[in-house]
């Protein structure tokens, strides 16, 4: 594991506010070991790192981290989706609450009506070859790739170096000839991970990513050749809602107790106490009505 310039961000939602660089380590658990209790062993640190960055930790490991002396804050929470694809389609559209298979159908209905609506799957060098253009060009529309810094790769050959080992798998849903959304996953053994997602924010009222990845799953469930989809870190409605299992975990951040390192942290704590409190007093039924007078 090596160091990387990581920003401890201040955001509010999608929105960075302000980043203070620091030199982690990042400690990333994929998702066979979370499932497998795996607790991560940490590198000793080298002169000029600041830390770790532990992302995908169960909470019921936290205590098991051995790191004395180092000062520790939980930067997220949530909990980490994955699906279970050896249970067939069935199975899977069987564990979806009512609401979520209906608003499924009428999703995919609606679209399926639209000219030109058509999904293409790709996966051998080829095919992700000529993807990957069509792909960045939506991604460059999106928020993922806007605020988050994670759209598609700019590049092409780390995604066709994978699919020569059959590891990736994507698909482009089309309306009127073009690419409005995309999903690109490549394969950590067994398992695939939901890596790279967008769709064109003009044509975001249709839903197209959600029809997209429901037809990427049942592609994926039908082929048979992994056995796991992982929606890796963070939560979502989209993966709560497709998921058939979760684990609780953390993102943890060990820094070294320095005097940059601590005022970090106390800014950090204020910020985040900030926006949460600022969040509760915004649905205060007073606010609500304030909010109404303006809008008028």
């Amino acid at each position: 594991m090596t160091a990387a310039v990581l920003p401890l961000k201040f955001q509010v939602g999608a929105r960075t506010l302000a980043a203070v660089p620091r030199r982690l380590v990042r400690v990333a658990l994929s998702l066979d070991e979370v499932l497998g209790w795996r607790v991560p062993v940490l590198p000793v640190l080298s002169p000029g790192e600041d830390g770790y960055l532990v992302t995908s930790l169960p909470v019921d490991r936290m205590q098991a981290i051995h790191a004395p002396g180092l000062l520790v804050r939980v930067r997220q929470r949530y909990r980490r989706y994955w699906i279970d694809l050896t249970a067939g389609e069935a199975a899977w559209l069987a564990g979806l609450s009512a609401n979520a298979r209906a608003g499924l159908k009428r999703k995919a209905r609606k679209l399926a009506a639209m000219p030109g609506f058509a999904i293409t799957r790709h996966a051998a060098p080829d095919e992700i070859a000529a993807f990957h253009p069509l792909a960045r060009a939506v991604s460059a529309t999106t928020y993922q790739e806007r605020l988050l810094g994670s759209g598609l790769p700019a590049e092409p050959a780390g995604l066709v170096a994978l699919a020569a080992a059959d590891r990736v798998r994507a698909w482009l849903l089309w309306l009127d000839g073009a690419p409005v959304a995309y999903l690109a996953c490549t394969a950590d053994g067994a398992t695939l991970r939901y890596d790279h997602v967008g769709h064109d924010p003009e044509r975001g009222s249709l839903s197209p990513g959600s029809v997209l990845q429901a037809e990427a799953l049942r592609d994926l469930l039908a082929e048979g050749r992994f056995a796991r989809f992982d929606f890796t870190e963070g939560e979502g409605q989209h993966k709560r809602g497709l998921a058939t299992g979760g684990v609780e975990c953390v993102d943890l951040l060990l820094l070294r107790p320095t005097l940059v390192n601590r005022a970090t942290l106390a800014a950090l704590a204020l910020f985040d106490r900030s926006v949460t409190l600022a969040k509760r007093a915004a649905t205060h039924p007073a606010a609500a009505r304030l909010a109404k007078r303006v809008r008028r």
